[in-house]
C-alpha cells in the first residue's frame, strides 16, 4: 500500500498569519513539522499499517523547504520527501495512480471564503477566483480533482473551519473525512483547539481512513476537456497572462483556458500564478 501527504501551513492550528513564516521561522516550522508528524503516528497505530510500504510527502507551501525530513524520517523511516520549487504538479508532485490514498494536511478555504483564515487561491497577490467548467474551487477541490483523475481517492483532509464549510455544508466535497484544527474568525485571526485535541483527532482520524478506506473512497473525476478560468489580482497581471499561448482574456483581471486533462489544468494553474507575480 502506497500513502501521499500534500502537506499546507494556513489549515494549521497555531498559524494565523503569513508574517510568522518570516518573524518567528523556528516556531513556524516546528507547529508544521508536529502536526504533520501526527499523521504518520496515527497511521502507524492503524491495524492496517503493516500493509504500507511507501510514504511520499510533498512539503507544499511556498518555496516546499520547510519540513524536516531527518526529524519526518525518525518518526517512520518509510517517509520520502519532495521539497523545493518550482516544481511539475506543485502540491501533488510525485503523485500517480499507483497510490491507494491521498491525505492533505494544512490546507485551507478558497478565496473570499467570508472569515476565512489566511484565505487564497494558490497566491494571495497574483490570482483570486478559480473556476473549472464554471465551478468555483479552491485548492483542495482541484488538488481532489487531479487525485479522482487518477482514480485515487482522498481520504482525509486536515484545515480550518473555513475549509470544512466549503467542503461540507457547501457541498463542494462532501466525501473525504475532515478533520478541523482551527475555528477560523477571520483572514489573519482564528481561534486553535486546545494542542491535545488537535493531536488526538488528527492520529485518530488517519488511523480511521487507513483502516476503513472503503468509507471514503469515493472517486468523481470531472468531465473532459476542462475549462480553467481565472479571476487575476489586477489587470497588468492579465496582462501579462494573455500573453501565454491558447490563453483567451475574458475580461479586464479574467482568462480563460481550456485543458485536456486535470495535471494540464494544474500545472496551467502554478504557470499562470508564476508569470502574474512578476507583475507588480
Amino acid at each position: 500500500m502506497k500513502i501521499y501527504i500534500s502537506t499546507d501551513v494556513e489549515g494549521l492550528a497555531g498559524i494565523t498569519d503569513w508574517n510568522m513564516d518570516d518573524n518567528d521561522t523556528d516556531k513556524f516550522r516546528k507547529l508544521y513539522n508536529e502536526q504533520v508528524a501526527w499523521v504518520l503516528q496515527g497511521i502507524q497505530k492503524a491495524t492496517n499499517n503493516s500493509q504500507i510500504d511507501e510514504i511520499l510527502i510533498s512539503d507544499s507551501h511556498a518555496k516546499g523547504t520547510n519540513l524536516d525530513y531527518d526529524y519526518l524520517s525518525d518518526i517512520d523511516d518509510r517517509v520520502a520527501l519532495i521539497s523545493g520549487y518550482p516544481r511539475e504538479d506543485y502540491m501533488m508532485s510525485g503523485f500517480d495512480a499507483s497510490f491507494d490514498q491521498v491525505i492533505f494536511v494544512g490546507y485551507h478555504s478558497g478565496i473570499g471564503k467570508e472569515h476565512g483564515n489566511m484565505d487564497h487561491s494558490y497566491s494571495a497577490r497574483s490570482a483570486y477566483n478559480v473556476w473549472i467548467n464554471g465551478q468555483y474551487q479552491n485548492e483542495t477541490t482541484i488538488n481532489v480533482a487531479y487525485a479522482n483523475e487518477l482514480g485515487v481517492p482522498v481520504t482525509l483532509i486536515v484545515g480550518d473551519s473555513a475549509l470544512k464549510e466549503q467542503l461540507i455544508d457547501e457541498k463542494m466535497c462532501p466525501s473525504p473525512k475532515v478533520v478541523v484544527t482551527k475555528k477560523s474568525l477571520a483572514r489573519f485571526s482564528a481561534m486553535s483547539y486546545p494542542r491535545k485535541q488537535v493531536k488526538s483527532d488528527i492520529i485518530n482520524g488517519a488511523k480511521e481512513v487507513i483502516d476503513n478506506p472503503e468509507a471514503y473512497s469515493a472517486v468523481k473525476p470531472l468531465k473532459t476537456p476542462l475549462t480553467l478560468k481565472m479571476q487575476l489580482a489586477n489587470t497588468a497581471k492579465a496582462d501579462a497572462v494573455e500573453q501565454m499561448q491558447d490563453v483567451k482574456r475574458v475580461d479586464g483581471r479574467t482568462i480563460e483556458v481550456q485543458c485536456p486533462s486535470m495535471k494540464a489544468l494544474l500545472n496551467e494553474i502554478i504557470a499562470i500564478v508564476m508569470l502574474a507575480g512578476t507583475q507588480d
